[in-house]
């Protein structure tokens, strides 16, 4: 399968802080790959870099084969950016903004456009002016849907919709996007969101990559285990096998690649007293928390 987005050896910095290093990811043509990490890890600036708005200070990002820095018209023609702030003409309504973009797209389709707006149930007369920033976003995502772009790239693309709205906006994406074979690379602080959305995840934290793998795989072998310790002293956080921990006086949340048997192994063979071990099942943002901490 082809890579439609292939970022290189990114690396970039804001004066002297570095924001990241040596970055190296790629997106699967067809397929839904959603980026998450804390406030300052990087997000914006990939957006940035994939907008072409900024320059890396080494490496290169390609989409469709071209530097994002040179995109030609032909390929910016297949792709659809939605950015905080895309719909600018606010005294128009749903109605008048649709006509008003199909002018500038010869592939215009206006059918996902209605669709949406028919499932968040807006009125075609109500002005973009008194709607909520929710349904702002997601009147600028039935516009992009209709110009037909092979390639989305969605910077928190439910922001303000509640979760009823959240889970029938993301149901609706991503039929869309697997009946059209449209690849999307998405970006959200709604972790939860995520999870029904995507194929693959890619988890960054402050200078570096700690996940890239399709998001069935990232959720069968990270584990959380929880246990109570027998002994305050031990300093399992150390251990190699374990990426995260979280502790309070005797109770334990280890986070892991490693399977059941083998945690209980080494705490076994290493004289560890423990009592009530489980393993704990993970949705997506428990799993995003176990990885990247929770402060």
């Amino acid at each position: 399968m082809n890579n439609v987005i292939e970022c290189k050896n990114l690396t970039h910095y804001y004066g002297k802080k570095l924001v990241y290093e040596n970055l190296n990811f790629n997106v699967r043509e067809g397929s839904i790959l959603g980026l998450l990490g804390k406030n300052g890890a990087g997000k914006t600036t990939t957006i940035n870099i994939l907008h072409g708005f900024l320059q890396p200070r080494e490496g290169e990002c390609l989409i469709y084969g071209e530097n994002t820095q040179e995109l030609s018209p032909q390929t910016k023609s297949r792709i659809g950016f939605l950015i905080e702030g895309h719909v600018q003409y606010a005294f128009m309504d749903i109605h008048q903004i649709e006509k008003f973009y199909s002018g500038f797209y010869p592939n215009w389709n206006r059918e996902p456009y209605w669709e949406l707006m028919s499932k968040l149930k807006v009125d075609p007369n109500q002005k973009i002016s008194s709607m909520s920033c929710g349904q702002r976003s997601q009147v600028a995502l039935g516009l992009i849907l209709a110009q037909e772009p092979d390639l989305l790239i969605l910077d928190d693309f439910s922001m303000g919709l509640d979760p009823g709205y959240r889970r029938l906006f993301i149901d609706y994406l991503r039929s869309y996007a697997k009946s059209e074979n449209k690849t999307i690379f998405a970006t959200s602080h709604i972790v939860q969101d995520m999870e029904r959305l995507i194929d693959d995840v890619l988890i960054m934290d402050y200078n570096r990559v700690l996940a890239h793998s399709p998001i069935d795989k990232f959720m069968t072998g990270f584990k959380q285990f929880s246990f109570k310790l027998g002994d305050t002293s031990v300093d399992l956080a150390k251990e190699e096998f374990v990426v995260n921990l979280e502790r309070v006086n005797k109770d334990v949340e280890l986070y892991t690649y490693e399977s059941e048997e083998f945690v209980k192994g080494f705490l076994d063979k290493s004289g560890i007293p423990y009592e009530n071990f489980s393993a704990v099942p993970m949705g997506l943002e428990d799993a995003f928390i176990g990885l990247t901490g929770k402060y």
